[in-house]
């Protein structure tokens, strides 16, 4: 593992229970100039090949969450471990087996630490979907899953769930809707991948994260895969299945 430490961190005022998953359009050292330029900061660094880069201390919150919300908390960064994944096309194509190795043997150990539950292992879209798109459609969330690491579904479990109301689906899982369609899109990239545009330009993707139509909220395949994942999360967090 490789230590570049950054100046750019607080002192932790929750203990850690979430893990969020970015990606960086650019290499460990670019991206390592870029977050200086502008004053931010992440735990580790995972590039393509493989390598891990350590730039916070587990100790120390790093600025890495931004304005987010997940399942009514606020404040990620203190309560976070954020870990970045280098990808030159921002997720949005398959991520390196090496990354990806080195990515769940990392998130093991973190999980067994701090004892993370799987609904609180997310994305950067997840917590920020007006602002955010990485990890990107193409991030490894089943394989995760498929290794105890977060949340999968089993789309069979849809007809389980009574809720139907997509509003609500989504706050269950743990979505912030003041943006619904925003909400709907983020949650795309990480269980309906298949409904995501891909945009050349990445650049863009930061200027406009909510590419979603407006068919998306009716799409009965969508709501078919929102009611089976919002099941797996009633199950893993303990909670009804209806608002």
């Amino acid at each position: 593992m490789k230590r570049c430490l950054l100046p750019f961190w607080g002192k932790r005022k929750l203990d850690i229970d979430m893990l969020v998953l970015h990606s960086v359009a650019m290499s460990p050292e670019e991206a390592v100039d870029v977050f200086k330029q502008f004053k931010v900061s992440c735990h580790y660094i995972i590039a393509e090949d493989g390598e891990i880069w350590q730039l916070t201390s587990q100790k120390r919150w790093a600025w890495h969450a931004g304005i987010s919300r997940w399942r009514d908390m606020e404040d990620i960064n203190s309560r976070s471990i954020g870990i970045e994944f280098c990808s030159k096309n921002l997720g949005q194509f398959c991520f390196s087996d090496a990354q990806k190795e080195a990515g769940i043997k990392l998130l093991h150990s973190l999980v067994d630490k701090y004892k993370i539950k799987s609904e609180n292992i997310v994305g950067h879209s997840d917590i920020a979907p007006a602002r955010k798109a990485d990890p990107g459609k193409a991030f490894f969330w089943k394989e995760l899953a498929d290794e105890g690491i977060g949340i999968w579904y089993d789309i069979r479990d849809a007809d389980k769930m009574f809720e139907d109301d997509v509003a609500k689906l989504l706050h269950i899982i743990g979505y912030d809707i003041k943006n619904l369609k925003a909400a709907a899109y983020a949650f795309c990239r990480h269980f309906y991948p298949e409904r995501v545009c891909v945009v050349e330009d990445v650049w863009q993707i930061e200027k406009n994260v909510c590419l979603a139509d407006d068919d998306l909220l009716i799409d009965s395949r969508f709501i078919k895969i929102l009611k089976a994942v919002a099941y797996a999360y009633c199950n893993a967090s303990n909670t009804p299945c209806k608002m």
